[in-house]
């Protein structure tokens, strides 16, 4: 693996027909959300090869919003991602490294949030970034890391929605 995009699901409605979390659809605001990241993923020269997904609804719907820009990418959609801490998630990121060049995840907060924060002090990034990640890591936010042979993550890009798609939407 040569880079790893880690990507929070887009902005969910507030309450899913079910009454469960899980069950939650994207808002329109997710969907388009979601694929201007992946737009501005592919300006930017990345492709995903393989992509591991929370099988929750709203993960699914932002990876179908992905994967329509960049065309297909093999998947693994898995129950134990749906909240998943950043151990969990670092352990199947570490189970699939060899599954292509560039991996994407897409999860849930706290732990993606978490998981980066780790990853940016890793890999001794600056204040500046590790600042504006702490300090919060709106809906349908991906970090790109680029990935040396040791498997060592170094900071490479971040993209939020607001600062692709206008903030005249509440913030997320």
């Amino acid at each position: 693996m040569k880079h790893l995009i880690i990507m929070r699901h887009g902005k969910a409605e507030k309450d899913a027909e079910s009454g469960e979390d899980f069950d939650r659809d994207l808002a329109s605001r997710g969907l388009r959300e979601a694929a201007a990241v992946a737009l501005a993923l592919k300006d930017y020269g990345l492709k995903p090869d393989f992509a591991l997904v929370s099988s929750a609804h709203r993960t699914l719907q932002t990876f179908e919003q992905v994967s329509a820009v960049f065309g297909g990418i093999n998947s693994e959609v898995n129950d134990a991602l749906y909240n998943a801490n950043s151990r969990k998630l670092r352990q199947f990121i570490e189970a699939h490294e060899d599954r292509g060049e560039c991996l994407l995840v897409i999860a849930h907060n706290p732990g993606v949030q978490y998981l980066v924060s780790e990853y940016l002090y890793e890999g001794a990034a600056g204040p500046e970034i590790t600042d504006r990640i702490r300090g919060s890591y709106p809906t349908a936010t991906a970090t790109v890391f680029e990935v040396d042979v040791a498997g060592r993550p170094t900071y490479d890009g971040l993209y939020k929605p607001k600062d692709l798609i206008g903030a005249d939407e509440e913030p997320a």
